[in-house]
């Protein structure tokens, strides 16, 4: 029995012994850990100009400005503690190849930048205007330290001022991240779009949308989104607010979303939607003219009225109001579609999938001009809404 006792020990130690560690790994107190990047046109900033001017300078174009937002710069300082010291450094960089400007920053740093954590990439409309898209997020899609679900944002204005917002006591990067939670809340919050989807997105060659930021007084808001056309993959305009809402609505996507319309007395009325459901049919004829019969169903409640005369409550009261929430939301979608299919000839709100599935056939034709077939398609649109409920109180 000792025997076997000392012999199942020394198989254990050789175990042990065997077993290899992180023999590569790095003390994070030892790295620069990025939160944020933005990607904005190339455009020197003045510490860039003092450096080169100094002889810090190599063989470029300014093409691109990357900055990153490293954080924390320290931990558990005096001064941080009191609130001298921000709890995040920006870094930016100038030149053609990201790899390279993140090469560079390890001349201006004490520790090497690593991607692990990041968070969040925002892409100025203007660098979209001069650069395909596929070209400024080549390095981030094939980074192995970044992970596929860093979500993509762009900007309407400088993309590394979203980085240096004002926020109550938090990183940037990490406040514009969670943002996106109160998505539960508002329909013009869009489903956030990952690297990897976005990955696919450019792979269809399809046109799609990115969740607009813009900034004021350091402050940002989401608002609306930027149209990436499909076959040059560049940045073309914006949709509203409203218009991110309507695309919700049209793709069955959206769980809250509400319409504010006026009575004739111009009293606001706002409704609440608590269920809703779209189906397309698509119908073509000999020549491939193509025909999308839209069918909107939704219910929902009064959850605000500044009518002091009228009485929630009678169904007469709420049949007149359905008229006007039908006659908003009607005017909302059309604003959408004439977008899409005059101003910007683009299909961003997925019918392209309903062609797909419904006449596989007629799709394998038209898919390769698909943005063109959609801007000459005929829309019908068919609005089914009913006020269900009017809150707790009529008065």
């Amino acid at each position: 029995m000792r025997s076997r006792k000392y012999l199942a020990l020394l198989i254990a130690a050789f175990f042990l012994i065997t077993q290899s560690g992180c023999w590569s790994s790095n003390e994070i107190e030892d790295l620069a850990v990025y939160a944020g990047m933005a990607l904005d046109a190339g455009n020197e900033n003045p510490e860039e100009k003092a450096l080169e001017q100094e002889g810090g300078s190599y063989s470029k174009t300014n093409k691109i400005t990357v900055t990153v937002q490293i954080v924390p710069l320290k931990t558990g300082s005096k001064d941080e503690v009191k609130g001298k010291t921000s709890p995040y450094m920006n870094i930016s960089g100038t030149g053609d190849s990201i790899l390279e400007i993140f090469r560079q920053f390890s001349l201006r740093l004490n520790k090497p930048i690593i991607g692990h954590h990041l968070k969040i990439i925002v892409i100025s409309s203007q660098l979209l205007q001069e650069r395909n898209i596929k070209q400024v997020t080549n390095f981030m899609l094939r980074d192995n330290d970044i992970r596929p679900s860093v979500k993509i944002f762009l900007s309407s204005g400088n993309a590394q001022q979203a980085l240096s917002i004002k926020t109550p006591d938090e990183v940037p990067s990490f406040y514009i991240n969670d943002v996106v939670k109160n998505q539960f809340r508002t329909s013009k919050l869009m489903d956030a779009v990952l690297l990897t989807d976005l990955d696919a997105m450019m792979h269809s060659k399809q046109s799609f949308i990115l969740q607009n930021i813009i900034q004021a007084k350091k402050h940002i808001e989401f608002s609306g989104a930027g149209i990436i056309k499909g076959d040059t993959g560049r940045w073309i305009g914006n949709l509203t607010q409203e218009d991110v809402e309507c695309i919700d609505w049209l793709t069955n996507q959206g769980d809250s979303g509400t319409i504010k319309t006026y009575d004739e007395q111009g009293n606001p009325i706002t409704y609440e939607m608590k269920a809703m459901k779209t189906r397309i049919r698509v119908e073509s004829d000999q020549d491939n003219q193509l025909t999308f019969q839209v069918h909107v169903e939704t219910k929902g409640r009064i959850s605000e009225d500044w009518d002091m005369e009228g009485n929630p409550a009678l169904r007469s009261y709420q049949k007149e109001i359905e008229k006007l929430f039908k006659s908003k939301l009607t005017s909302m979608i059309e604003h959408l579609l004439s977008a899409m299919q005059n101003r910007y000839k683009v299909d961003v709100a997925k019918f392209c999938q309903a062609v797909r599935i419904q006449k596989p056939g007629l799709w394998k034709e038209v898919k390769s001009n698909w943005d063109e077939a959609f801007s000459a398609s005929k829309i019908n649109l068919d609005i089914d809404l009913q006020i269900t409920d009017f809150g707790s109180t009529t008065k």
